[in-house]
């Protein structure tokens, strides 16, 4: 059992990944989640693992940098971090905190090439999922962004900022539709009600927009109204597709049991670097899609002439980074293991009338082995644990690719994997962070590691 300090104030002085801001407390180092340099705070600390630990904190005194938040909700939402912080107070916090878990890999000759900000930094999710609930216990039905530490409450996403306004509106619309009906959210104790969650993905470039309400199977209520208010709605983008999933589920994930199309399509178009991508409710697509530009020009850049070479994307989703790689490579294959993804890439790929990728739906772990081109570069984009180890020395001792490049969306495990790769013979060359997620404390990194060893 974890011994608690009650009432201890902490001056922060650091920051480590993921936005724990740190301190000293008595001769011990504190961990406090989300409090940031300069600030004092109020807390009540844990012992835990030879550490103190808190991620609960009253603010004593602000940080001399800090703003006033734009939100109303900042601070009990779970969405946003760095509301209270001018944009480049944020991109330096990120860029520190990426370097100080890199630094043993970074070795002479290696270029940090610091950080990218996004090009915008309001409005540029693509995807939202908001959940059903109530802002207090027993208070009226609510529709936003689980409170941080609440697995029922939520707070408000009506002014959300990093929506676009038509997504807000359609929050909103939605809202007011349940909160005249006799439908509740659904109680993840108790199994009662059916709101669960509402998703929204709208395309930046397109302004496409796919609403997707999901139920459990006891919701009865009529939706050719809600259609009706929705397709009536005044806004930039447009409606293409209204859904309605059914999940009975007992977790808290948004899966789709059965689907209903009640308007339209059952997916969206967007745009990125010339290509066209078809992008359906469950379709993983990277949420900035300028930020996302970003990160792909840089790929390219590192990748380099790769006129009559074969390329693997590993991981590679729906393909949109094979497909954008495909231009300056003779042949790209993709392999990654969720089915509906893979066939998302082949569809694409036609689309866009690419006829030099091939994309194979199978664990990347078995898939190494029955590969039988030779690359000469090898692009990796794992989910955010990173790749698996068995993987990854596969990856690293099966081909011998010159080159590797390695997306990564959360640096503690890059940091963990650099290492693995040096053991196999791999340089760290370059590491640029790309800011995808303005206002949270997420970052991406783009590495590109070179063969210099005998390994």
């Amino acid at each position: 059992m974890a011994k608690k300090t009650e009432n201890a104030t902490v001056r922060i002085d650091g920051l480590t990944f993921p936005n724990k801001g740190t301190g000293t407390y008595g001769s011990k180092k504190a961990h406090i989640d989300n409090a940031l340099p300069g600030q004092l705070v109020k807390c009540t600390l844990y012992k835990k693992k030879g550490g103190l630990y808190s991620n609960r904190f009253e603010i004593v005194e602000k940080a001399d940098y800090e703003i006033n938040a734009d939100c109303p909700v900042f601070g009990s939402c779970g969405g946003c971090t760095y509301r209270t912080l001018p944009y480049e107070k944020e991109l330096e916090f990120k860029e520190n905190m990426v370097r100080e878990l890199v630094s043993e890999s970074l070795d002479e000759g290696c270029e940090f090439e610091g950080i990218t900000p996004s090009p915008v930094t309001e409005g540029y999710r693509n995807k939202m999922e908001f959940s059903f609930g109530d802002m207090e216990k027993g208070g009226s039905l609510a529709l936003g962004m689980r409170k941080r530490g609440s697995f029922y409450e939520v707070a408000s996403a009506k002014d959300c900022r990093l929506v676009h306004g038509d997504v807000r509106k359609i929050l909103s619309s939605v809202l007011d539709f349940f909160q005249s009906s006799n439908e509740t959210f659904y109680h993840k104790a108790a199994h009662t009600g059916s709101l669960r969650h509402l998703l929204v993905r709208r395309g930046h470039f397109t302004g496409e927009i796919l609403v997707a309400l999901v139920t459990t199977s006891s919701f009865g209520t009529d939706l050719a109204p809600l259609t009706d208010i929705l397709t009536g709605l005044d806004l930039e983008g447009v409606i293409t597709g209204f859904l309605h999933i059914t999940n009975d589920s007992l977790a808290d994930v948004v899966r789709a049991e059965s689907t209903d199309v009640l308007f339209g399509r059952d997916y969206i178009y967007e745009r990125l670097l010339g290509l066209t991508f078809k992008i359906s409710v469950f379709s993983f697509f990277q949420t900035n899609s300028p930020g996302a530009e970003v990160l792909y020009e840089t790929v390219r850049e590192y990748a380099g002439e790769q006129k009559n070479k074969v390329l693997f994307d590993l991981y590679c989703g729906t393909g949109t980074i094979a497909q954008l790689m495909s231009r300056q490579a003779d042949k790209v294959f993709g392999i990654e293991i969720v089915e509906e993804a893979t066939e998302a890439a082949k569809a694409n790929a036609a689309l866009n009338n690419i006829e030099n990728c091939f994309f194979e739906a199978e664990d990347v772990l078995t898939a190494v082995d029955k590969l039988k081109e030779t690359p000469d570069l090898i692009i990796l984009d794992p989910p955010r644990e990173g790749v698996h180890p068995k993987a990854l020395a596969k990856i690293c001792t099966l081909f011998s690719a010159p080159r590797i490049i390695c997306i990564s969306c959360k640096p503690t495990s890059l940091a963990r994997d650099l290492p693995i790769f040096r053991s196999y013979g791999y340089k760290l060359q370059k590491l640029r962070c790309i800011d995808l997620f303005p206002r949270t404390a997420n970052v991406e990194c783009v590495t590109l590691l070179e063969k210099v060893g005998d390994n």
